[in-house]
């Protein structure tokens, strides 16, 4: 399956305005990540926090709501969230974490959690929810798309950052200016060229904007830890959904681009694999 084991696809927003006023699509990620602090599912989690001014992501941990959505919003640099596991588990003292990662960032966690002397911490991340991924980009690359590409005196002009419809979106003053995708082509991380995952296969519940109409998500949910979070925000009144086969254009979008990305990137591997080059097992 192109879009790994899951137990159910549907379309969701978040009901409450304030995660929607800051979201990037439609606030699962926030909504699920205050659901389950409030209910003691965890007690604190790890995501990539406000970018600082040169739009770097700041791995953060939060504990609350209001910092749950403090944090909100795509950032389309890496953050080393990973990084912060220790520092939530140690210096918080968190026993019951949330971790928000990208699908390579997902796989590690995943191998972490096999391996014995990683369980110490491994062992504590009660959930993880995995956001949707096709590349991602190195700050100089963020900088020439605003500079060279469209016209901005610098990065820090934008105010938000997303992609949508075919572009690379920058907002200033309200706004949005727009790069087509196919001109982001080579200014990704070399890593992006080799992963398979667009969907965060081994996550909880994975979500991302493609599939759904704007202003809502389309949510995977995998596991049985999974399920039981997005089904008590739901059952909460913090969630509603739509059935996938009642929103435009669906599924089989989102199957196409995780198809293509597997395609693309497979022939990558297969390619440095007769280089004699070493590339990451697939998990």
């Amino acid at each position: 399956m192109v879009l790994g084991t899951y137990k159910e696809a549907l379309s969701a927003r978040s009901t409450e305005q304030k995660i929607l006023d800051v979201s990037q699509d439609g606030g699962i990620v926030s909504a699920l990540l205050c659901y389950a602090l409030d209910e003691g599912i965890i007690e604190g989690a790890v995501v990539a926090g406000t970018p600082d001014d040169d739009w770097r992501p700041i791995p953060t941990v939060v504990t609350s709501a209001d910092e749950v959505i403090a944090a909100a919003g795509t950032k389309y640099s890496m953050s080393p969230t990973l990084s912060a596991l220790k520092t939530a588990t140690r210096q918080y003292g968190i026993e019951k974490l949330g971790v928000v990662a990208t699908p390579c960032q997902t796989q590690g966690l995943r191998k972490a959690q096999a391996y014995p002397f990683t369980r110490f911490v491994a062992d504590k991340i009660k959930l993880i929810v995995g956001i949707y991924c096709m590349e991602n980009f190195p700050m100089a690359s963020l900088d020439t798309f605003a500079t060279a590409k469209l016209g901005f005196d610098s990065l820090q002009d934008a105010t938000k950052m997303d992609i949508g419809k075919g572009k690379f979106w920058l907002t200033k003053d309200g706004e949005e200016s727009g790069l087509a995708i196919k001109e982001t082509h080579g200014y990704e991380q070399s890593g992006c060229n080799i992963c398979m995952d667009y969907v965060a296969e081994w996550s909880d519940v994975s979500t991302g904007s493609v599939g759904s109409p704007d202003g809502w998500s389309t949510v995977l949910t995998r596991t049985d830890a999974g399920a039981d979070v997005f089904k008590g925000a739901v059952d909460a009144g913090l969630i509603e959904t739509k059935p996938m086969d009642d929103v435009k254009p669906g599924l089989p979008l989102l199957e196409k681009l995780a198809k293509g990305k597997k395609d693309k990137n497979g022939k990558v591997r297969e390619e440095r694999v007769k280089m004699g080059l070493n590339i990451p097992a697939e998990y």
